[in-house]
């Protein structure tokens, strides 16, 4: 089989598992603010608390994060689509579309996009290929909303559909 074969075999297997959708930032030591679109995340431990996030190899946002010792996760909420879209573009000038605010130990906060921010250190960074897998110790979370998740799966985005008598049961995707 051929690698580009792989390659679309896991690109079919991953969108099949839906996801929350975030948007990892960071600091770079001059102050110029960077982040992108994330869906590589994964809780590590709770003690110490620890994230694994995933983030393309040679990417600013990567560079700054390392460089700087700190990143934030944004958690999107179901209205973030946009700010999601946003920061997988690559626009340079993504900061200048959404409002945000410095952290005083990570990366910028996302606040009309996210439901819930995690301050992390950089504690590990291992290269896998054309990504670099970051380990970072929670050192504060901020919840601005009431959390109800942005997803992406099956390559569209969705949101859980309330259910008034058990909670959140279920996820819609829309296109």
């Amino acid at each position: 089989m051929s690698l580009q074969r792989y390659e679309a075999d896991l690109r079919r297997l991953m969108a099949g598992f839906p996801t929350g959708v975030s948007v990892v930032t960071a600091l770079a030591p001059d102050g110029t603010p960077w982040g992108m679109t994330c869906t590589s995340l994964c809780s590590v431990a709770l003690d110490p608390p620890t994230l694994l996030v995933c983030l393309r190899a040679g990417s600013p946002t990567l560079r700054a994060a390392l460089d700087s010792g700190s990143l934030s996760v944004n958690l999107l909420h179901q209205r973030a689509r946009s700010t999601s879209e946003l920061f997988g573009s690559g626009a340079a000038d993504r900061f200048d579309q959404v409002p945000w605010v410095p952290a005083q130990n990570g990366g910028p906060h996302l606040i009309e996009a996210a439901h819930t921010i995690a301050d992390c250190t950089v504690t590990a960074e291992q290269t896998v290929g054309d990504h670099a897998v970051v380990m970072a110790r929670v050192t504060l979370v901020t919840s601005l909303c009431r959390p109800i998740p942005l997803l992406y799966g099956m390559r569209r985005y969705g949101s859980w559909a309330e259910d008034a008598e058990n909670g959140f049961l279920s996820y819609d995707f829309i296109s």
